[in-house]
């Protein structure tokens, strides 16, 4: 049974951090694509980084600079750094694979406010 546990999130003023960490199992978590989505209020979900299984790393540009995904494959676990956030980060954040599949687990909730 695949199941996905996101943490790490919180209330957080502008330009400041969190690390948010993404505990998998039910799957061989080194061989997927793995990747951060979110989710802001009124929008649709969208992808924000991946970290293939390869080891090719991605960004959506408007967290270029700001926000490096990591992965730790021993543990089935995937990480983001988020520095230096901005009040249009905040969202629902939610770890899946990529493609993503069709189980999502509760995700984690980032606001980014003064």
């Amino acid at each position: 049974q695949v199941r996905l546990v996101e943490f790490g999130g919180g209330l957080v003023q502008p330009g400041g951090s969190l690390r948010l960490s993404c505990a998998a199992s039910g799957f061989i978590f080194g061989s997927y694509n793995m990747a951060w989505y979110r989710q802001a209020p009124g929008k649709e979900r969208e992808l924000v980084a991946v970290f293939t299984s390869g080891g090719t790393i991605r960004y959506v540009d408007s967290v270029k600079g700001r926000f490096t995904i990591t992965r730790d494959n021993a543990r089935s676990t995937l990480y983001l750094q988020m520095n230096s956030l901005k009040p249009e980060d905040t969202a629902v954040y939610y770890c899946n694979t990529n493609p993503a599949g069709g189980f999502w687990g509760q995700g984690t909730q980032v606001t980014v406010s003064s």
